[in-house]
């Protein structure tokens, strides 16, 4: 069997490459760089996504399932159109062409952001109702409805896995920020690290999606993925500076001042999502067999020291 993978040489995607040799899969990989790969594989061009429908299903050649990584994500000059096209046109051509060409499966990586905003607190898992609050989340949920419609006649061979927050060698966005926040040994006010958060590994969830397409039994509609257990934000920023070399020192600046300080900045919304508790709940995919990672932590502050030993380029 031969698995196409889409986004191969992004953050996730290059981990389920990995993943899916180690497995004894067969692997064509699709990127907007294939001259980054090694030119004796199976490496193709992902088409634009206003690309014909062809140029899709010539991709499907000798494919059995589809692992859709590639996306645009942690773009703050791209517009709601730009989130639109890569993650929701370009989808739905994809899926269309999997749908057509394809027998077996087609593992759309989404996020968490498809259904809460980053202020959001509360418990997300597959019954959590879609309410998107940014342009990415809307394009992914998008992304989401497409990838379903595509395979309205056989909806057991596809799925939408929601990711959380993901860290590892390459990451970007706000778990970036928390490191570069571990990078000092200046006080931290406490009150802004009050939220929890479930994260996931770039190799756990490359591990999922791994596991979505061996498994048996037919798939479900959407799954929620994460490390376990959830850790409070100190905690986080804590094991980053702990890689780093640095004590984590938090100040008792109160909440209300903090709040107040940053909603005069025009931070508002950035203290909304560091306050926040978002705990992802993967009870359904712990019912089905698969096995959640549970050394988040040490993992963090290993890969802090990867990352200050010069072993991960910033």
């Amino acid at each position: 069997m031969k698995v196409l993978v889409t986004g191969a040489t992004g953050f996730i995607g290059r981990q389920v490459v990995n993943q899916l040799r180690e497995a004894g899969f067969g692997v064509r990989m699709a990127s907007r760089h294939p001259e980054r790969l090694d030119p004796v594989s199976d490496a193709v061009l992902l088409p634009d996504f206003d690309a014909p429908a062809q140029a899709y299903q010539a991709l499907m050649r000798d494919i059995t399932h589809v692992v859709h990584c590639a996306a645009l994500n942690n773009d703050r000059k791209a517009s709601e159109a730009d989130f639109m096209a890569a993650n929701a046109t370009l989808t739905a051509q994809l899926a269309r062409a999997a749908a057509s060409r394809t027998s077996g499966r087609f593992i759309y990586l989404s996020s968490i952001r498809a259904v809460a905003g980053p202020g959001f607190s509360g418990t997300i898992s597959e019954a959590t109702l879609p309410a998107p609050q940014c342009a990415y989340g809307r394009s992914k949920r998008e992304g989401e409805i497409k990838t379903l419609e595509a395979y309205a006649s056989r909806p057991s061979d596809a799925t939408a896995l929601r990711l959380p927050p993901v860290y590892g060698e390459g990451m970007k966005g706000n778990l970036r920020g928390m490191m570069r926040m571990g990078g000092t040994n200046l006080s931290l006010p406490a009150a802004i690290f009050s939220g929890v958060r479930s994260l996931m590994s770039s190799e756990a969830a490359a591990r999922t999606a791994v596991y979505l397409l061996s498994r048996p039994q037919p798939l479900r509609p959407a799954y929620v993925a994460c490390d376990l257990p959830p850790l409070p934000v100190s905690a986080i920023i804590g094991g980053f500076r702990d890689g780093l070399g640095y004590s984590l020192r938090l100040s008792a600046v109160p909440a209300g001042l903090m709040r107040a300080v940053l909603t005069l900045l025009g931070k508002r919304k950035a203290w909304d999502a560091m306050a926040a508790t978002q705990i992802c709940d993967p009870s359904l995919l712990v019912s089905e067999g698969w096995v959640p990672q549970t050394d988040t932590l040490e993992r963090l502050t290993e890969l802090a020291g990867r990352y200050k030993s010069g072993a991960v380029r910033q």
